[in-house]
């Protein structure tokens, strides 16, 4: 298994560690574009990272998250990570002055850009991709789920040819692809959760996160849960669809992310009782045999 750590070690020749940003954009399916109820399993505030502070210039943020992050891990450069909300849900005059303060700052080598594959067109790419010959740049699409029919149970908005598309539009132009995938839907037989490694092989990405299933406090997936709990993987239940998911993936796609997190305080279930470190150990228990 190709890891996303070794992956930008291996291209920089040091610690290179993302620094997120919130840099205020909404999403449309909060906003009453497409929906005011966002996906099912959302609640914005449980994927904002620490370090960022919508109300803060985005300098201040960066200097903040790379002070930490070279304190906490050591890192020497850092990739600018816009990842609250939908990062390109803007015209471009808009997106273009925010993405150009952050790679200005010192020690920034790429710029991390998380979107949905419905919010992207010619010519936000054409402009990455002019970016990506100075900069190391990525667009991570929300996919979630290959299925149709769960992407309409989560209320994403938008299909999985829409995803397809997207990631033709991004492809040959510089730029990394990459992808988000939940597992664990407890609709899904195992079948339709591990047809998800086949389409976003067949795709051509680059890099990609797994999240487990999680219920998050605020979220419309909260209250089904709290009036009629559903099935949750447990941990080693979701070792083993991850291990079976990654043997059925193209080896040369980099895994970003195994598992997801969210705040103590926020979190409904799965507790696993256990530290990252730990989830993370016994996932690879299960994964490294399959794939060494």
């Amino acid at each position: 298994m190709l890891s996303y750590g070794r992956f930008l070690r291996d291209k920089f020749g040091c610690r290179v560690y993302k620094v997120g940003i919130d840099a205020g954009f909404d999403c449309p399916n909060r906003d009453g574009s497409l929906s005011t109820a966002g996906c099912a399993y959302c609640n914005g505030e449980s994927f904002r990272p620490k370090t960022s502070d919508r109300i803060k210039p985005i300098e201040q943020q960066i200097a903040e998250g790379t002070d930490y992050l070279r304190l906490r891990y050591g890192a020497e450069k850092f990739i600018a990570y816009f990842q609250s909300a939908t990062n390109t849900y803007a015209p471009l005059d808009v997106l273009a002055p925010r993405y150009e303060a952050a790679v200005a700052q010192a020690d920034i080598v790429g710029l991390a850009i998380g979107t949905r594959p419905d919010c992207i067109d010619e010519e936000k790419l054409a402009w990455l991709e002019r970016i990506a010959e100075k900069y190391f740049v990525t667009v991570e699409y929300g996919l979630q789920s290959a299925s149709d029919e769960t992407l309409r149970r989560i209320n994403r908005g938008h299909d999985v040819a829409s995803w397809r598309n997207a990631v033709a539009m991004t492809r040959g132009r510089g730029i990394y692809i990459g992808t988000h995938m939940i597992l664990g839907f407890p609709w899904e037989s195992r079948e339709a959760a591990l047809s998800g490694a086949r389409t976003v092989s067949e795709a051509g990405i680059d890099f990609l996160k797994l999240h487990h299933l999680h219920i998050v406090r605020g979220s419309p997936l909260a209250e089904e849960y709290l009036n009629r709990p559903f099935h949750l993987p447990d941990l080693e239940q979701y070792a083993e669809l991850v291990a079976d998911f990654i043997e059925r993936l193209n080896p040369n796609i980099c895994i970003e992310r195994l598992f997801a997190t969210a705040p103590a305080g926020q979190l409904i279930a799965p507790v696993w009782g256990k530290s990252k470190a730990e989830i993370t150990q016994s996932i690879l228990a299960a994964v490294n045999p399959r794939v060494t």
